[in-house]
């Protein structure tokens, strides 16, 4: 049979208290500390993650924007000068078609001197030419 001995028993609590006690202040508070510090910084972590990934996000945001912008004002630049390109084009043409429709005219008032001046040239020599295909085809003068 098991007897027990009442103040051992004593002693023996009073040792396991005094042992609680005594671990309790120098090995489980520290680590209670130090996990309840690094569940603090693990959270201050976390916030700095979210506010970074919303800065991010809004950072996206604002970056798509002002490349839909840029977007937008290139296009419209790019049909001005389009347009501009295509006023310059018209003003050229039109400037070389009147250049050529004075030169023309310029050629066809030459020619029309030209040939005037022929047609009195030859009037004038109409009755040399007149006299000599008459001798050619009668055989003689005339």
């Amino acid at each position: 049979m098991i007897s027990v001995d009442f103040p051992i028993l004593f002693v023996q609590m009073a040792n396991f208290i005094f042992l609680i006690f005594v671990l309790n202040a120098i090995l489980y508070k520290p680590i209670r500390k130090i996990l309840i510090e690094r569940k603090k910084k693990i959270q201050g972590l976390e916030e700095s993650i979210d506010g970074a990934q919303r800065n991010a996000a809004e950072s996206e945001q604002t970056f798509q924007t002002k490349i839909g912008e840029a977007k937008t004002k290139g296009f419209q630049e790019k049909d001005a000068l389009k347009q501009a390109g295509q006023e310059e084009e018209k003003r050229l043409i039109d400037e070389i078609n009147q250049k050529a429709q004075a030169d023309l005219e310029a050629v066809r008032a030459q020619i029309a001197k030209d040939a005037a001046d022929a047609a009195q040239r030859l009037k004038g020599e109409i009755e040399a030419f007149s006299a000599a295909i008459a001798e050619k085809i009668l055989g003689r003068a005339v």
